[in-house]
C-alpha cells in the first residue's frame, strides 16, 4: 500500500532513515567504548526499543515508570527510569517490575532514598538507583557536592538501596549558539559528571555507572571523555527538524507527519489538517537546534508552518500556494518529534513510498 493512500493526519518513520541513525550511534558509542542506552521516551515502541537492542545497545531509558511497565512487558529486561521517583505507588509499582527485570531510577535528596528504603524493605528487594548531576540544564539534579555527600551517605545507611552511579543531561547544549559552543558544553557537562564520579569513589562509593545524555551533541560526534561509561540519547533515533539543523542537513530526519491540504482561502495561505493536537505547538528559536516555524514540508525544505490551531496548520507561502491543489498530501517534520510521538496511536513504518508495518506506539499518555 502507498502511504499516500492513508487517511490524515498519520505520523510516518521512514525505515532506512531510521536504520542509518541507529547504526551511527551504536557505532559512535563502540568507537568510544562506552555503553549505549538509548532513551525511549522520543519514540515510546517497544518495536524501535527492540531494534536498538538489536544493534548494540545495554538496556533502554525510560522516563517515567508506566513507560517502564510496558518495555518489559514487551520483553524488554534493563530499564532505567531516569527520573526522580517519588510516591509510594510509583515505588511499589518498581517493586514489582524488580522481580522480574533489572530496573534502576534516578534520586536526587534524601527523602527520596529513605523513601525507597521503607518501600523496597517491606518487600525484601533492593532498589537500584543513580544519583543525578545538574550540568548546566537548570533541571532537576545535584548542585553542590555537599549535598552530593549528604545524599551519598544516607544511601550507605539504607540496606535495601543499592548506588548504581551517576547521570546527566546537558539540555542546554539545544541552545549553542556554534558547534564550537555546543563542543565546550558537552566538555564542561562531561567534567562536571566525572567530578561528581570521582567524589563518590573518594567516599568508598565508586560509581559502576557513569551516564552522560544528549543528542545535538552526539550526532555532532563531540569527543568522550575518559570515565563515562554510557550514552543515553533519545531523539537521535527519529530526528526532527531542530536536531536536523544541529547537524546541517534534514535528511537523517526519519519521522515525518502526513496531512492533507483541505482549503485555500487565499492566494498566499495553505490549510493543513494537522495542528497543535498532531503536531505540537513547540518552537525552537535559538541555537544551532532553532527552526524557522512550527514544522518543515519535507517535500518544501523551505516551506514552514506559520502557525497551528488545534486542528489546522497554515502556510503563508504564495509559490507553495500555486502548487498544491485541496486534497493533495505533504509531510510535515515537526520541530520537536518526541511530544509528537505522544500524540499518536501508532506510526506507519515506509520505504520509499511503500508501507511496510503499522508500528503501536504501546507507551503513548504513559505519563505516571
Amino acid at each position: 500500500m502507498d502511504f499516500h493512500q492513508l487517511d490524515t493526519p498519520s505520523l510516518l518513520i521512514d525505515r532506512e532513515v531510521l536504520a542509518a541513525n541507529l547504526s551511527f550511534m551504536q557505532e559512535y558509542a563502540d568507537q568510544n567504548q562506552v555503553m549505549l542506552r538509548p532513551h525511549t521516551k522520543t519514540h515510546k515502541m517497544p518495536y524501535i526499543a527492540k531494534l536498538q537492542l538489536a544493534k548494540g545497545a545495554c538496556g533502554i531509558a525510560v522516563a517515567k515508570v508506566g513507560e517502564a511497565e510496558v518495555m518489559a512487558a514487551n520483553g524488554i529486561h534493563d530499564i532505567f527510569v531516569a527520573n526522580e521517583i517519588v510516591g509510594e505507588q510509583k515505588l511499589q509499582r518498581i517493586c514489582v517490575l524488580s522481580q522480574h527485570i533489572r530496573i534502576s531510577f534516578g534520586v536526587d535528596t534524601p527523602c527520596q532514598v529513605e523513601a525507597a528504603e521503607k518501600v523496597f524493605a517491606r518487600y525484601g528487594l533492593q532498589a537500584h538507583v543513580l544519583i543525578e548531576i545538574e550540568v548546566g540544564e537548570n533541571r532537576s539534579g545535584i548542585i553542590e557536592k555537599q549535598d552530593f555527600l549528604v545524599l551519598l551517605e544516607t544511601i550507605r545507611r539504607s540496606a535495601h538501596v543499592d548506588f548504581q552511579g551517576i547521570f546527566s543531561h546537558d539540555g542546554n547544549s539545544y541552545g549553542a549558539e556554534d558547534l564550537t559552543e555546543c563542543r565546550k558544553i558537552a566538555e564542561n557537562a562531561q567534567r562536571r559528571t566525572l567530578e561528581f564520579a570521582l567524589l563518590a569513589k573518594q567516599n568508598q562509593m565508586p560509581c559502576e555507572t557513569v551516564s552522560y545524555g544528549s543528542t545535538p551533541t552526539f550526532m555532532n560526534a563531540v569527543t568522550i571523555l575518559p570515565g563515562i561509561t554510557e550514552l543515553r540519547p533519545g531523539t537521535y533515533a527519529l530526528m526532527d527538524a531542530s536536531q536536523g539543523h544541529a547537524i546541517g542537513t534534514l535528511k537523517r530526519c526519519a519521522a515525518s507527519v502526513l496531512a492533507t491540504v483541505i482549503s485555500l482561502p487565499t492566494a498566499e495561505r495553505v490549510i493543513l489538517d494537522v495542528g497543535a493536537k498532531g503536531l505540537t505547538m513547540q518552537e525552537r528559536v535559538q541555537g544551532i537546534c532553532a527552526t524557522p516555524g512550527k514544522g518543515t514540508l519535507l517535500e518544501y525544505p523551505d516551506v514552514h508552518i506559520a502557525k497551528v490551531f488545534d486542528e489546522h496548520a497554515i502556510i503563508l507561502n504564495c509559490e507553495f500556494h500555486d502548487k498544491v491543489r485541496i486534497g493533495d498530501k505533504v509531510r510535515i517534520l515537526p520541530v520537536h518529534i518526541c511530544p509528537v510521538c505522544n500524540l499518536y496511536d501508532e506510526a506507519y513504518l515506509v520505504s520509499g513510498r511503500e508501507i511496510i508495518e503499522k508500528l503501536p506506539i504501546l507507551c503513548r499518555g504513559k505519563q505516571r
